[in-house]
């Protein structure tokens, strides 16, 4: 009997301070579908409001420094989630 692994959506955060491709950083947790990567997608964003604000980060802002949230597919493209 073979057992496939079962794919699953994850998140990927981006230290947008350092830049580049080595800023991109794992985030805990797998997920069965893309509803509920963007919802742990969302607590992670207001998780890093507290740490880092949007008054001195400037946010998810396109000049903003704080630091993004991807949301990785199974087939492992990923996209930038603002929580819009």
């Amino acid at each position: 009997m073979v057992c496939l692994a079962t794919k699953k959506w994850k998140l990927q955060g981006y230290d947008t301070f350092q830049g580049g491709n080595d800023a991109f950083y794992p985030l805990e947790g797998e997920y069965d579908d893309q509803a509920a990567a963007e919802q742990a997608a969302l607590v992670r964003l207001a998780e890093l409001e507290k740490t880092q604000p949007t008054q001195s980060s400037g946010g998810q802002s396109k000049d903003g420094i704080q630091d993004h949230v991807y949301v990785v597919r199974p087939d492992g493209t990923k996209y930038r989630f603002s929580g819009k």
